[in-house]
Parts: structure tokens; C-alpha cells; sequence
């Protein structure tokens, strides 16, 4: 029989077991959760403007993963790949390798376990392809907690602070971002200036670019600059490592956000919406620089597990067969119109953008600058009122929407409602 608790008898637990570093700061824990909402402990439903970060694109519990799962429990949960491997995992890297914008014809895949696990293997198999060991990655780039990750991260709150000397042969330019004064020329001349100040080109492996930042604010690399930045890497041998893993699987109308550019990546890495919360992540790329390291050098005990493979198989068809890309792209228009009118109404909130439902705002003080105090106060409105409602960004004042794209129109304009009410309440 299943134990059932309280909120308030989990906190207690939480308390007592949890390391503060790994806790959440919220009181509520779920206990079920359908398509854009869920349920509490103490029966209390919420709208899911989070989506597990990005994780559920296709919504809690999708009907048709859950089956893809469960028919694939029956036969196979375990096997480790590296020991005897199985038909999801060959099948789910032969449509990795039909769909990813990934310079061909020849393309391969390995699959492993999460979007920090995906980059890490992306930079040594770029290690690998190129005899090179420097990384180049942006201001404001999230790519994981592990150590190599945390290097290419740029945001030492609250993610590096903590964890002394990082990795090295790692560096930094900036982002193009309009908005903070950064264009594509500027971001493209960082680059070359780390050539000359930090590392020679003929040194770099590889360059890691988000085409939309995720946990770095949602800001959009704009297709010039994308062309500019592929252009650089053919140019000085270096590989372009694309991380899709928040900005894929639909989220901006497109299968990845790279194929809004018209560009190729030499490999492409991918997670969270993949199997649509089954922990499962991927790297793609040109097959000859796939297969550059030796047996055995890539993979992991769980890499590729069989009921993560089953159901990303499934969010393929789902994708496919619901119409998922149109209605991100009228998700997109939709929240895109709501911000507008939001802009108009209330001071502080400005810069909003979006590439299909990939979509967000910010919260200005009245001189124009980052405002994360009214940013956190505008979140814990909206949870005082169901909504569960995240921040992002390098100043952390950004409002980031990752609603499933599944989300009924209803349950979606109330949780804008809401946001909306919560807006009047911290400007009034």
C-alpha cells in the first residue's frame, strides 16, 4: 500500500535528510500531475508554467509516452548498452540522426543520460575529432553542474560558487545580445580577440553556443550571427557544438532551434523534452567526427535505457502526428500578444521575446535596469495564487514561460491570468 503524507510532514523530512544544496525552496510536494497541472500532497492544484525546466514540452504523463513505457517495461528495463544493447536505442539514434540539423550526408548518435552528461561528451569527442583542447563557450551559457560543464557555465550564482578551481582550456565570449549592448559584430570580434589574448584558433576543439539561451535568460542568437559563427568555425577548423538541450523537442516551433537559422552544427547535443521526463539525453553528429574515439570511450552504466528510449520514440510520433510545431508556433503568438499588452500596462515589464513557445519578459526598475527583487516577488505572487513560475537570466530579472505546448487554451489563459493579477498586486 502506497504511504501517503502531508505537505507539512515532508518538509519535516526534507529537513532532517535532504542536503540543503539539493533541496527545493518550495513547501509543496506533488503527488499528481496531468498534461499542465498538478496536485499537491494536501490536494492544492497547480498550473505548471515550469514543465519540470523544460523537461515536458508534451505535458505531464502524455497518454501515448505512458504507454511507450509501460509496453517496454514488459520486455526489457535493463541491460546497460555497453553489455548487449537494444532495438530502442538503435531505432531512437536512427531518428536522432533523420532529424538533427547536423552537417551530413553521414551522421551518428550515443545517447547517455542528461543535458550535462550530453556536453560532456560532446567536448571529448571534439577533443578527440581534432587533437585540440580548447573550448570556447558564452557569457551567460547554462550547460550543467558537473565539473567540465560548470566550467563552460557562465553564471557563478548559484552554480560555481561554491566548487573552487575549474577545469581549464575553457573560455569565454560574449553573447549577442542587443539588449545589453552586445550586437553580432561586437560578439563575433570577443572571439576573435580571445584569439589573440587567451588561445590561438588552431588550438580550439570546439565553440558551444545555446542558439537560445535557456537558464542565460532566453535571449535569441540571431541567424546572421549563427552563419557568422559557422562561417568562423569552418574557417579555423574548429567544430560548432549546438546545445539544444532546453531549446529543442518543439519548444520553438521548430524541432530544434537550429533549423530556424538554416545552418548545420557539427554535433548537437539534446535532452529534457526528449523523452518528456524520462531522464534520457543525446549527442549527433557528422559520423566521422562521432567516430572518433575508441570503443568503449563513450557511454555509461544507464546510457540509453530502455523505457527512456521507448518514450522518446513516442514523443517523436507525438510531435509528428499532433500537430505539436504548429501549436508551439501559435503558443508563441499567443504569449507574444499578452506580453505586448502587458509592456503597455506596467512599467516595469519590458524586453519580452519569443521563438515559437520558448518565450519570456523583463522586470526593469524605473531607471531601465535588471530588477530580480520584483522578479522574485512577481513569482511568489503567482505561487500564492497556483502558479508555478520561474525566473532566469544573468541579472536573474527575467520571467521565462515553459508551459507545456500540450497546455489546454483554458488552463493556459489562466495561468496568464494570473500572472496578470499578480502584476497589478506588485505595482500597485
Amino acid at each position: 500500500m502506497t504511504q501517503t503524507f502531508t505537505n507539512a510532514e515532508l518538509n519535516e523530512l526534507k529537513k532532517r535528510f535532504v542536503a540543503n544544496g539539493a533541496a527545493t525552496p518550495t513547501a509543496q510536494f506533488v503527488a499528481r500531475a496531468e498534461n499542465a497541472e498538478l496536485w499537491d500532497e494536501d490536494g492544492q492544484r497547480w498550473i505548471d508554467f515550469a514543465g519540470g525546466i523544460g523537461v515536458l514540452n508534451l505535458g505531464h504523463r502524455h497518454p501515448r509516452i505512458v504507454k511507450a513505457v509501460q509496453d517496454q517495461l514488459e520486455r526489457v528495463m535493463h541491460t546497460c548498452s555497453a553489455v548487449i544493447s537494444y532495438a530502442p536505442y538503435i531505432q531512437l539514434c536512427q531518428r536522432l540522426c533523420e532529424k538533427a540539423p547536423v552537417k551530413g550526408p553521414e551522421r551518428k548518435a550515443m545517447l547517455v543520460n542528461t543535458g550535462a552528461e550530453a556536453l560532456e561528451n560532446a567536448v571529448k569527442i571534439a577533443r578527440a575529432a581534432t587533437g585540440r583542447s580548447g573550448v570556447i563557450t558564452f557569457d551567460g551559457a547554462f550547460h550543467g553542474r558537473t565539473m567540465m560543464t560548470l566550467a563552460m557555465t557562465g553564471k557563478v550564482l548559484p552554480y560555481k560558487n561554491d566548487f573552487g578551481p575549474m577545469p581549464g582550456d575553457v573560455y569565454r565570449a560574449p553573447y549577442p545580445n542587443p539588449l545589453h549592448g552586445i550586437s553580432d559584430e561586437m560578439a563575433l570580434a570577443g572571439i576573435e580577440k580571445l584569439f589573440k589574448t587567451d588561445i590561438p584558433a588552431h588550438r580550439v576543439a570546439a565553440i558551444v553556443i545555446e542558439p537560445v539561451q535557456g537558464e542565460g535568460g532566453f535571449y535569441i542568437a540571431s541567424p546572421e550571427y549563427l552563419k557568422a559563427l559557422r562561417a568562423l568555425c569552418d574557417r579555423h577548423g574548429i567544430l560548432l557544438i549546438v546545445d539544444e538541450v532546453q531549446s529543442g523537442f518543439a519548444r520553438t516551433g521548430k524541432l530544434f532551434a537550429l533549423e530556424h537559422s538554416g545552418i548545420e552544427a557539427d554535433m548537437l547535443t539534446t535532452a529534457k523534452s526528449l523523452a518528456n521526463g524520462m531522464p534520457l539525453s543525446a549527442v549527433v553528429g557528422t559520423a566521422e567526427v562521432m567516430d572518433s574515439s575508441g570503443p568503449g570511450s563513450l557511454g555509461g552504466t544507464y546510457s540509453g535505457n530502455p523505457l527512456s528510449c521507448a518514450a522518446a520514440l513516442a514523443v517523436f510520433d507525438a510531435i509528428e502526428e499532433e500537430n505539436i510545431l504548429e501549436r508551439s508556433e501559435q503558443m508563441g503568438r499567443m504569449l507574444a500578444e499578452r506580453f505586448a499588452v502587458w509592456q503597455e500596462r506596467f512599467a516595469p515589464v519590458g524586453h519580452a521575446r519569443n521563438l515559437g513557445a520558448m518565450a519570456a519578459f523583463e522586470l526593469l526598475d524605473a531607471e531601465g535596469r535588471p530588477d530580480p527583487a520584483l522578479t522574485q516577488a512577481l513569482c511568489a505572487k503567482a505561487r500564492e495564487q497556483g502558479l508555478i513560475l520561474l525566473s532566469c537570466g544573468f541579472y536573474g530579472n527575467t520571467i521565462r514561460v515553459l508551459v507545456p505546448i500540450t497546455a489546454p487554451s483554458a488552463v493556459l489563459e489562466e495561468g496568464l491570468a494570473i500572472i496578470e493579477r499578480s502584476l497589478e498586486a506588485i505595482t500597485a
